[in-house]
């Protein structure tokens, strides 16, 4: 009896091992192949993604690459089913100084193009990026404190539209020279202007490598304001942003 007892206990044990390992190995594809979860940590992306946002970003969107897999093993290079990304998307890249720091941008420059801020404004190729101004980004500190930012919509050639936020008249990042975006790379800005530590900074950022591309932001599933501590579940509901949730990235 007992060894019939501990036969089936052994059995259900590994049944249950099996099922955590197979739970684990989906959730590995997943990760891998179409959906990595990602947080907001800095407001570089203000409007758009605030701090304590936390979205899902499509790997199968650009195809796949070394950085499509955790830690970025140097299994091959370049990327297989690649798909370039559209002006106006917002992507997860790798830092190309480093290779292994996330970095979520918007794509601004495509191979070829010639980028250049002229006081605060976009242009492309040296046209203008139309920018219209529209009601202020209003930002309330866990003090009270209340913040008003000047916030534009700008309107790309494709029709992708956002907002931006200029937070400086005149800053640095207002004024720029002209980039050209080499063959195989692309040029992300925040829309945080003033902001945002991008390729408008060559040592820190610069043009991004096609293969460094991660995915593209696709919807926020959870959002929180950040006032209370991971563990302090009590306070989950009044913290959480409900209204963001399920909010499409554009």
């Amino acid at each position: 009896m007992t060894d019939k007892t501990n036969s089936v206990q052994s059995s259900g044990v590994m049944e249950t091992m099996r099922t955590v390992g197979y739970a684990l190995l989906i959730a590995l594809i997943i990760r891998a192949l179409l959906f990595q979860p990602f947080s907001i940590p800095s407001g570089s992306m203000l409007s758009t993604l605030l701090i304590g946002d936390y979205l899902f970003v499509s790997k199968y969107a650009y195809g796949y690459s070394k950085h499509s897999l955790p830690f970025s093993p140097p299994l091959f290079s370049g990327r297989i089913l690649g798909g370039e990304p559209e002006r106006g998307d917002v992507a997860v890249f790798k830092l190309p100084t480093d290779g292994r720091t996330d970095y979520i941008k918007r794509v601004i420059g495509l191979p070829g193009d010639r980028i250049q801020m002229r006081d605060g404004q976009l242009f492309i190729n040296d046209e203008g990026v139309p920018r219209e101004r529209v009601e202020d980004f209003v930002e309330e500190d866990r003090f009270g404190n209340i913040r008003r930012v000047a916030r534009y919509r700008e309107t790309l050639s494709n029709g992708r539209s956002y907002l931006t936020l200029d937070q400086v008249r005149g800053s640095s990042g207002d004024n720029t020279g002209v980039f050209t975006v080499p063959a195989g790379h692309f040029f992300m800005m925040g829309d945080n202007r003033d902001n945002s530590q991008d390729s408008r900074v060559p040592g820190a950022v610069g043009y991004v490598p096609f293969e460094n591309l991660v995915g593209r932001a696709e919807f926020i599933f959870y959002s929180t304001d950040g006032s209370a501590r991971f563990w302090e579940f009590w306070q989950w509901p009044s913290v959480t942003r409900w209204g963001r949730i399920g909010q499409g990235v554009n």
